[in-house]
């Protein structure tokens, strides 16, 4: 496997577990998700529709790029160099996945075997090829997920993860948790006509997209995974292998990142990227580089041809602009940031970042079974108060099942794979 061996020095942030919304309330949650909010994360300025860019002498001028909304970031302090339409709420066909894999890389082993469902081997659009007479290793499907789109992937990991309810309440927990809030998932793989999904039903914004992704890149394991380029997966053995002893075949994949070295569109210091595509969605893209010692990060949606060429050219700008240009906002740290959110000003704290996301392990296992002892010392007391004053409440009803799966929209763009 190739790979890049890129650093990101990027700052860390505090983690704040957030519990996902009750059932009951969903169907309320997802419409008021699907406006964007008044008073916008990130800063005023980023409340605007149209090209949102501070003039300044020496500035290089943007470059066109005919996408619905995009989004230009210093990765390293999190100012947002110029934007269009950050917050605007769009499909995000293939590059929910970075949410999908921010979600589950830290809750799954690396090395756990998964053995997929006939369901999830028979989905619509991108397949790496599963079938449930193997069993796979998390990583192998990690790979499969953000090298080639694979749709099948998605699915088994979130078999793994304890199903698809489950893996959704994950993925929009996660999304609150790091202040991603124009983003619903209502899969784990983007698909989104195919599966009765709308713009109301699941969203995100290139503002998101780009908190997404470098978040994401906080973690080694999510970086191994966005920054290989070719890989031997897994497969039963030919009939050639068998009688050589063999009990395990394979087949190379290589990656759908056009920028990554190698490639037609291959942009120096690529750290990693997403690409995605529906009929619905349109091209969509999201991706970090590293240059001289500093970190840029774009995001684009809705664009109306494949989109490594905007990359380049929107990259090239960040490079170019970054320390002439007064922010427009900032891309803020996860957990309550209130500070941020109104005034665009708020900085990342100063710890340095920890390669093996040690902090993040502690707190979903430490951390877990401090809050479990905090739990059964609750219900105690509950319990004891109801003892007293009558009878408990009847429980509410669980939430819908969740959704099967179907076709894809159509075939991806010219250069570009699809969902």
């Amino acid at each position: 496997m190739a790979a890049l061996t890129v650093p990101l020095t990027v700052l860390a942030a505090p983690i704040t577990a957030l519990a996902p919304a009750a059932p009951a309330a969903a169907a309320t949650a997802a419409r008021q998700r699907s406006a964007p909010p008044a008073d916008p994360v990130g800063g005023p300025q980023l409340a605007g529709k149209g090209l949102v860019v501070n003039a300044a002498a020496g500035l290089p001028a943007l470059p066109k790029i005919n996408a619905a909304s995009w989004v230009v970031a210093d990765g390293d302090n999190g100012d947002v160099l110029a934007a269009k339409d950050p917050h605007g709420r769009y499909l995000p066909a293939s590059t929910l996945k970075t949410l999908t894999a921010l979600a589950l890389v830290p809750r799954l082993e690396a090395d756990r075997l998964v053995r997929p469902s006939q369901k999830a081997c028979d989905v619509e659009g991108t397949k790496v090829g599963l079938t449930p007479t193997m069993q796979y290793k998390v990583s192998d499907l990690f790979h499969a997920l953000m090298m080639m789109s694979a749709n099948d992937a998605a699915v088994t990991l979130s078999e793994a993860d304890g199903g698809m309810r489950k893996t959704l309440a994950d993925m929009n927990a996660e999304a609150k948790r790091i202040n991603a809030r124009d983003t619903l998932a209502g899969s784990p793989n983007g698909l989104d006509k195919d599966l009765g999904l709308d713009v109301h039903s699941q969203h995100t914004s290139s503002y998101d997209l780009a908190l997404i992704l470098r978040e994401g890149l906080r973690n080694a394991d999510y970086r191994r995974y966005v920054q290989a380029i070719d890989f031997q997966f897994p497969a039963p053995p030919s009939k050639k292998e068998r009688k050589k002893g063999k009990k395990v075949g394979g087949y190379p994949i290589h990656t759908h990142n056009k920028l990554l070295p190698g490639e037609h569109y291959a942009y120096a210091g690529m750290l990693g990227g997403k690409n995605g595509y529906t009929v619905a969605a349109g091209q969509t893209y999201v991706a970090a580089a590293r240059r001289g010692g500093h970190t840029v990060i774009i995001a684009l949606m809705k664009a109306d041809i494949p989109p490594s060429p905007y990359a380049v050219k929107l990259l090239d700008w960040g490079f170019a602009a970054r320390g002439k240009v007064r922010p427009a906002g900032v891309l803020v740290p996860p957990g309550d940031a209130p500070e941020s959110r109104k005034n665009g000003s708020g900085l990342l704290p100063d710890a340095p970042l920890a390669s093996d996301d040690s902090t993040r392990r502690w707190l979903l296992v430490g951390g877990g079974g401090v809050g479990a002892v905090l739990a059964i010392v609750v219900l105690f007391l509950v319990l004891r108060r109801r003892h007293r004053h009558g009878p408990p409440l009847p429980a509410r009803a669980g939430g819908a099942a969740p959704r099967s799966f179907g076709a894809p929209d159509a075939a991806p763009g010219p250069d570009e794979p699809g969902s």
